[in-house]
Order: structure tokens, then sequence, then C-alpha cells
């Protein structure tokens, strides 16, 4: 009986990895290798590309805020006072994302003058008794 010798495929050398397919946090990277020659008989079965995964620092997280709430009522009744207005952070920066700006704003505001003179001091004093 007469045995034929198969001839192996002909690979190159695997290439270096691909870089991350990201630029942070969880990636792929791969490599490949050619087929320089195939078997005489048979397929090749030799695989071609590999893939593994790959990390990066983690991708930075911006600060994130709600919109802002609506202005208080002045916080005097007559006068020059201030309002504010307030919104809440919903997200904290991580890992070098931008920092969150302010949460609280102060505005002047102004209400009908307050009535000053003798007879206001005397009835407000009437009215403490």
């Amino acid at each position: 009986i007469f045995m034929l010798d198969t001839i192996p495929c002909l690979l190159s050398p695997w290439s270096e990895w691909s870089d991350c397919s990201v630029t942070c946090g969880k990636g792929m990277r791969t490599r490949q290798r050619m087929l320089k020659s195939a078997a005489e008989l048979g397929d090749c079965n030799e695989e071609l590309e590999q893939a593994e995964k790959c990390m990066l620092p983690e991708c930075p997280i911006d600060c994130e805020l709600t919109e802002w709430s609506q202005w208080s009522e002045c916080n005097t009744s007559c006068g020059k006072g201030h309002m504010i207005r307030t919104r809440m952070i919903k997200i904290e920066p991580q890992f070098g994302g931008t920092a969150c700006p302010e949460t609280v704003q102060r505005t002047k505001c102004r209400v009908r003058k307050c009535l000053r003179g003798p007879g206001m001091e005397k009835r407000r004093w009437k009215e403490a008794r």
C-alpha cells in the first residue's frame, strides 16, 4: 500500500496585537497570521485571527446636574433682599471627568419700599406688647 505524506499548512508568524478597540475602559484587540500555502490534501484548519479582551484606564465621567429650580420668593417683605435657585448633582465626576459647577445661584431683589417714620415705630411697639 502506498501512503501519501500530507504537507501541513504553511503559516506566517502572528502579527503584533492591534491597539485596543477603545480609548478607555474595556475593549478588544486582535492579531492575524497569513496562510502561506494550503495543505496538499484537505483544508487548513488553523486559526488565522485571534482576539482577546483589553482594559485601559476607566473612561472619565463628567458631572451631570438637574435643571435649575424656579427662583425662590424674595427673602424680605420690603426693601432689598435676595432670591436663590438651586440644582442637584445627578452624577458625581469620576476618573478625571469635568468637575461640577455651582449648584446655588443668588440674585438681588427689591420689594416695595419699607414704610418708616415716627408713626410706624410706635405701632410696632404696641403690637409687640
